[in-house]
């Protein structure tokens, strides 16, 4: 199946579409979704992310430039400062929504951000990369996070034929995607050899981090870590530094230019890619084509791959990881 209209040129968007919409559980359909070539108008898209701390929202934002330039459309991006921020977020909304702007993407720091803002948007609200509970938003651009819980659940257990722990190094708790992907591994884990020993959050700040894994550490032996990017790049760089006592197999939830060198490197056995550079352009053209009147597309976005050290080569990234120059570009205007 393949939507819209394009150049010849152009080849279909390998995307799913999931349903029931916003549901923890899915029923995933390829979809080929064929880009658009240029907008109608040269729309302005305002666009909200939780930060640009870390390599996953440089590559949406990537995405989000490439597909802006293509279709001949602008964009603003305000960034909240991380997910404990909703007034901030809020805010920046209100800027959004009463200002010179035809849409909104919004990577929301928590679902339940719009719960509080009664009455009509006013303009297409589309969620980016995080789901937005609320029955005004029918569009969500994105993967299903439990289901990359499960993928890297599943990849690591398969590393072990006896009774072995893992331990958990997740993202901040409760925001985001932590909680589902702490799901989804826990589904994955279930009457497995693997079982789960520790569970440590913190924010995705290389520190904090740090701070975690030296814990961790301290206190048990775990036979696998997994967790997000971030955590693992960390974890990477401690161990080329200070090996572990013990062999440890490292998993990353998410994807970053570090983590596929170190996969490239065989320093960790696996990874979820959702392809947040592709995330970034379907975003944009989904956007434009409901301003040109298309309806709400419902939960759609690529498929996960889950990445080890043999098809992690750099010509399997393109729609992964940003170019290593890149940096990350608050306001666009073609």
């Amino acid at each position: 199946m393949a939507l819209g209209i394009s150049s010849v040129q152009a080849a279909p968007w390998q995307l799913e579409q999931r349903t029931p919409f916003n549901a923890i559980d899915q029923e995933s359909k390829a979809l080929g979704l064929i880009p658009l070539g240029r907008a109608q108008k040269p729309w302005k898209l305002c666009v909200l992310v939780p930060h640009l701390k870390d390599a996953y929202w440089i590559g949406i934002n990537y995405g989000l430039m490439t597909q802006a330039k293509t279709l001949g459309v602008s964009f603003e991006m305000f960034e909240a400062g991380g997910y404990p921020n909703n007034k901030r977020q809020l805010t920046q909304l209100a800027h959004c929504l009463q200002g010179d702007f035809d849409a909104v993407l919004l990577g929301a720091v928590t679902p339940h951000l719009l719960k509080d803002l009664p009455g009509e948007l006013g303009k297409p609200v589309l969620a980016l990369v995080n789901k937005l509970d609320d029955d005004r938003v029918g569009t969500h651009i994105g993967v299903n996070w439990h289901q990359m819980g499960r993928l890297i659940g599943n990849a690591i257990k398969g590393q072990f034929k006896s009774e072995a722990t893992l331990a958990l190094l997740a993202g901040p708790e409760s925001v985001g995607g932590t909680d589902l992907v702490e799901q989804g591994i826990g589904q994955s884990l279930s009457g497995s050899k693997l079982k789960i020993g520790a569970i440590r959050h913190a924010d995705n700040n290389r520190h904090l981090q740090r701070e975690q894994l030296q814990q961790l550490l301290e206190s048990s032996r775990p036979d696998a870590i997994v967790g997000s990017a971030v955590a693992i790049e960390v974890a990477v760089n401690q161990f080329g530094q200070t090996p572990p006592s013990h062999p440890i197999v490292l998993g990353a939830s998410y994807f970053s230019p570090a983590i596929a060198r170190a996969l490239q490197r065989g320093k960790i056995a696996a990874a979820c890619d959702d392809k947040v550079v592709l995330q970034g352009m379907v975003a944009v053209d989904l956007a434009v084509r409901q301003l040109q009147g298309a309806g709400a597309f419902g939960d759609i976005g690529p498929a996960i791959v889950v990445r080890t050290p043999g098809n992690s080569d750099a010509a399997a990234l393109t729609n992964s990881l940003p170019p290593a120059e890149f940096y990350p570009v608050y306001h666009f205007n073609p």
